[in-house]
């Protein structure tokens, strides 16, 4: 009885999820110009999604900036977890882990207006130039990124056995050696998932890149957020469409890896 409510429960959240994104695939491939009524298939859609280059360079500039992101706050976010790791005091480490927290919570809207507060205060004229907006975007990203992947390496490293550390020292390792070839390698997925957090969170937001960005770059969420006050628009069904397929393509690949990954070991 409880496997079967088990069942319908994630049957019922999967509904959920995932219907309106089928909804808005379905009319992507309409004919006509608006979801009323599916008039009949056509690709009209994808081809002037297509032929839209200003599309095709807000799609570029907003996977460049969740790239750029995602790397620069898993190594920022590694280097502040370890400095947190390494702290003798428990009190000290409260301090900088409420401080990372506070981060976290705080509302997009408020972070988003930290920042452009910042940059108008250090002379940052965000609408004039698209490397401007370019650079402020990402460095907004970062900073909000960064205490995500924090909380994603720190419980690796708690993890980790301290004799893997004391065995190194004692075969005469260095500082460098030990945190290179000892805890890196240790740490690895939390970096990976803290990597793909902060891709993923610069990828769909919205609230602080509105702030921050410029009239000289846009990023996706904000093109799409400015068609859709202007009415709808299938282009934006389309896009939605290309995305997904490309994000399912992407988790089919990883799952495929692993599994090959967790074969070679049983082999073993």
């Amino acid at each position: 009885m409880k496997n079967i409510s088990s069942k319908l429960y994630l049957t019922l959240i999967f509904i959920i999820l995932y219907v309106p994104i089928v909804y808005l695939a379905y009319y992507s491939f309409s004919s006509g110009r608006n979801m009323n009524s599916f008039e009949e298939f056509s690709w009209i859609h994808y081809l002037e999604l297509f032929e839209n280059t200003r599309m095709i360079v807000i799609v570029i500039n907003t996977f460049s900036v969740a790239l750029l992101c995602g790397l620069f706050s898993a190594i920022l976010g590694t280097l502040g977890a370890l400095a947190i790791y390494s702290l003798k005091t428990n009190k000290f480490k409260n301090s900088y882990l409420v401080g990372n927290n506070i981060l976290i919570v705080s509302p997009d809207v408020i972070i988003g207006c930290s920042f452009l507060l910042m940059f108008t205060f250090i002379g940052e004229k965000l609408g004039l130039d698209s490397l401007q907006g370019f650079w402020s975007v990402l460095i907004s990203h970062i900073g909000f990124s960064v205490p995500i992947v924090v909380l994603m390496v720190l419980p690796k490293l708690y993890e980790m056995p301290i004799s893997m550390i004391d065995a190194a020292v004692d075969l005469g390792a260095s500082y460098y050696q030990v945190i290179t070839k000892v805890i890196i390698p240790y740490i690895i997925p939390g970096i990976l998932a803290g990597f793909f957090m902060g891709f993923t969170y610069s990828l769909d937001d919205f609230a602080v890149t509105f702030f921050v960005t410029g009239n000289g770059f846009q990023t996706l969420s904000v093109e799409v957020y400015s068609m859709a006050r202007q009415g709808i628009n299938l282009q934006i069904n389309s896009l939605s469409t290309v995305m997904t397929l490309f994000v399912i393509l992407a988790v089919a690949i990883y799952y495929v890896i692993n599994l090959s990954k967790l074969r070679k070991e049983e082999v073993k």
